[in-house]
């Protein structure tokens, strides 16, 4: 059995995960760690300032993390202190502590860090690189739609999208919503972003060239969606050697 725990229990994505492995016949449900003691199917929650106390008693195989960026960091790091493999579906991390996360996890543990964990997202992204491979001559326009809790924008998936594009086509600017007398269009990739009621996560690619325009979308409609992947990766880590590694990595696609 795969010790689990969640870091961020209490809240929306925690809640979800939680309940698949509870479910799980491969996983054991071992407890979490929130901002406020508590607990979650039966096991116990405790306050983030006792995780070290929480991973010597519990002793999980794996932690996975879905808070904010500066609590993620935290946490990465106590699990690397006591050799614990992570999950890590945060976003919003500064370049500062993209590198914290490198140091505490590269020759310590291994680690799955995606932006979306979601089986139908990760073949979205390689669609996205094909079209883009084929259309770096069109304009292009990334829209993506959140609910109003939502803390960080654009999203993290629209960050790995941006990423991707221009992996193929080639640096462009990114031209955050337009107003006023803009001039004609440059070198440049539109990022629009919505906020608003509970859109679970909405993301479309457009590329238009002359007399036509193709569109990517991927709609979310539920967080099981997500759920579904992180528990995947979770099942995937357990004895693979210490170092980052992306949802390419679990799914067994090719870069």
């Amino acid at each position: 059995m795969i010790k689990v725990a969640i870091c961020g229990a209490l809240g929306r994505m925690g809640t979800k995960i939680g309940g698949l492995v509870n479910d799980s016949p491969i996983m054991e449900l071992v407890g979490g760690i929130d901002i406020r003691n508590g607990s979650f199917y039966g096991k116990d929650v405790y306050e983030s300032s006792r995780i070290d106390e929480f991973i010597d008693e519990k002793k999980p195989d794996v932690l996975i993390d879905f808070t904010i960026a500066a609590a993620a960091v935290a946490n990465v790091k106590a699990a690397s202190r006591h050799g614990v493999a992570v999950v890590v579906g945060t976003t919003g991390f500064t370049p500062e502590q993209r590198e914290e996360l490198r140091v505490a996890i590269e020759g310590h543990i291994p680690a799955v860090i995606s932006s979306n964990y979601s089986l139908g997202v990760n073949i979205f992204f390689h669609l996205i690189r094909e079209a883009a491979k084929q259309l770096s001559d069109y304009d292009i326009e990334v829209i993506e739609a959140h609910h109003h809790f939502k803390k960080d924008a654009p999203s993290g998936t629209a960050k790995t999208i941006l990423g991707i594009i221009k992996e193929e086509v080639g640096d462009r600017k990114e031209m955050y919503g337009r107003e006023g007398m803009v001039g004609e269009r440059g070198n440049e990739i539109g990022v629009h972003v919505i906020r608003g009621g509970d859109i679970v996560g909405d993301h479309t690619v457009m590329f238009a060239g002359n007399d036509e325009v193709i569109e990517f979308t991927h709609r979310a409609y539920d967080r099981l969606v997500f759920a579904h992947g992180v528990v995947r990766a979770v099942g995937w880590i357990p004895g693979k050697k210490p170092g980052i590694y992306s949802m390419n990595d679990v799914l067994g696609f090719k870069e």
